[in-house]
């Protein structure tokens, strides 16, 4: 899922990229980078950790310039290594460009072999890398990043959100479905594109818009200027970000994600009333679901399980076995508020079922004496292939289970999911625009061996439109 940010801003933009990656840390907390420039040379930093593991104060004042870009990195295709950590920095035909990208390539190996045999060299696992060839490899025949990023939108399957540097004019661009987020913010002396508007919150900036799906973005010392690159049929946004991935007080494509998860947690209420001594949630991610279903069932919000907040989340941690042993250290009942008490238990989604099964385990041996479950997605019966490193179907514990046969896998005295159409209601975004593909089986690219339905692009030949003039 990743996280990216890039700024210009007159005023030096090292600590800005850090605090804006800091902001994002829930997206990706394998590696973090930053990369800047300084009208005459790139620098960079990044390694294996998080934000605040990888950089201090002196390497942040050697990161000289007024724009730049940073990535905190959550790996899909590519895997756990080093070398993968973003963002690449290089040399191309006296050209300086570094680039960092959110997103999953499904056509990533055909891209690649074909490259190869054409005697070109990776230095990565990572299609990210990919993405650079493309747009280098159209650059050297026109010499247009217009026509580079046109070409990206035409070749790569998937989802891509990208910043990019080139000669110190920054640039971002989000695939046509726009399944990936991307938002522009200004500050007081620049301006942000990030994958999230808590980044741009972070610097006390403003949110203008999103990027819109199929759009270049092109920051240089006069403004913004934005050009409408392709245009898709339909959207197909991430509706996982809704559900988990993005912070609550995030705005994604104009939908506040805690106002969503408030209403998801009145649907819960609406859809399976259940008579309880309390509301709780599974800290952090379900408690705006759990404050959504205390307000409409009148039953009182009472925290019974305490989360250290010094864990990461045991969802994108590398190993089953690393999440589970987490369980337990993550968090901690409270058993005044369990002890003889029927409690509704809310959280966000189940994958596997394994950590349900441990939480529900700690609440029954603090003294809980029905724990009733309500979750605010859909049961999860696919793997996602555009991002999220979602498990194979066999890991699933819906993909082949009835809600029944999953009740009594977690242990739980009942147990509901809210309907894929009361969470499309709480979004505010119709279906025809959500990537549904891991609660559905269906995709909005085609995809080998799976269901997937077909998105036209119309690919246009426009100007740049709407300079935004931000600096002196």
């Amino acid at each position: 899922m990743c996280g990216i940010v890039g700024i210009r801003d007159a005023g030096g933009i090292s600590f800005s990229l850090y605090y804006a990656l800091y902001a994002l840390q829930h997206r990706g907390q394998e590696s973090a980078g930053i990369s800047t420039f300084d009208g005459t040379r790139l620098y960079k930093h990044k390694g294996q950790g998080l934000v605040s593991e990888v950089f201090d104060p002196a390497i942040l004042e050697g990161l000289s310039g007024n724009v730049g870009l940073g990535h905190v990195r959550y790996p899909t295709t590519g895997g756990n290594r080093p070398e993968n950590a973003q963002p690449f920095n290089f040399l191309f035909r006296d050209h300086l460009i570094s680039i960092a990208h959110n997103g999953n390539l499904v056509n990533d190996r055909e891209l690649r072999d074909d490259y190869e045999c054409r005697g070109q060299i990776f230095c990565t696992t990572t299609d990210t890398e990919l993405i650079a060839k493309i747009i280098t490899d159209e650059m050297s025949t026109s010499g247009n990043i217009e026509d580079a990023v046109k070409r990206c939108m035409r070749v790569l399957k998937g989802s891509f959100s990208v910043v990019m540097l080139i000669d110190g004019i920054l640039y971002g661009f989000r695939d046509p479905l726009g399944i990936k987020p991307m938002c522009i913010g200004k500050t007081e002396q620049g301006i942000v594109l990030a994958s999230e508007s808590v980044a741009i919150d972070a610097l006390g900036g403003t949110l203008i818009r999103d990027v819109q799906p199929g759009e270049l973005i092109c920051i240089d010392e006069n403004g913004m200027r934005s050009m409408q690159i392709a245009v898709a049929a339909r959207r197909a946004h991430c509706i996982f970000e809704y559900v988990y991935f993005a912070r609550a007080d995030a705005v994604l494509d104009g939908a506040l994600v805690y106002d969503v998860r408030l209403k998801i947690g009145a649907k819960l209420h609406e859809e399976a009333p259940v008579e309880a001594d309390t509301v709780g949630p599974v800290p952090d991610s379900g408690t705006a679901y759990a404050i959504g279903y205390s307000r409409r069932s009148s039953i009182p919000f009472v925290e019974s399980l305490l989360k250290n907040r010094y864990m990461g989340r045991t969802f994108i941690m590398p190993s089953q076995k690393e999440r589970e042993k987490a369980v337990r250290i993550k968090l901690n009942p409270i058993r005044k508020h369990l002890k003889d008490k029927s409690v509704v238990l809310v959280d966000d989604s189940i994958v596997r079922g394994t950590t349900s099964r441990r939480i529900i385990g700690i609440m029954r041996d603090a003294g809980a004496r029905e724990v009733h479950v309500r979750i605010g997605s859909p049961p999860i019966k696919a793997p996602c292939y555009l991002g999220v490193d979602m498990p194979t179907r066999e890991e699933l514990i819906a993909s082949d289970k009835s809600e029944e046969d999953v009740r009594k896998r977690i242990t739980a005295t009942s147990l509901h999911h809210v309907s894929l159409e009361a969470l499309v209601d709480a979004i505010g975004i119709e279906q025809k625009d959500l990537c549904t593909g891991c609660l559905t089986g269906c995709y909005p690219v085609t995809i080998s061996g799976e269901e997937s339905r077909f998105h036209s692009v119309e690919f246009l030949d426009g100007t740049y439109q709407a300079r935004l003039e931000l600096f002196g």
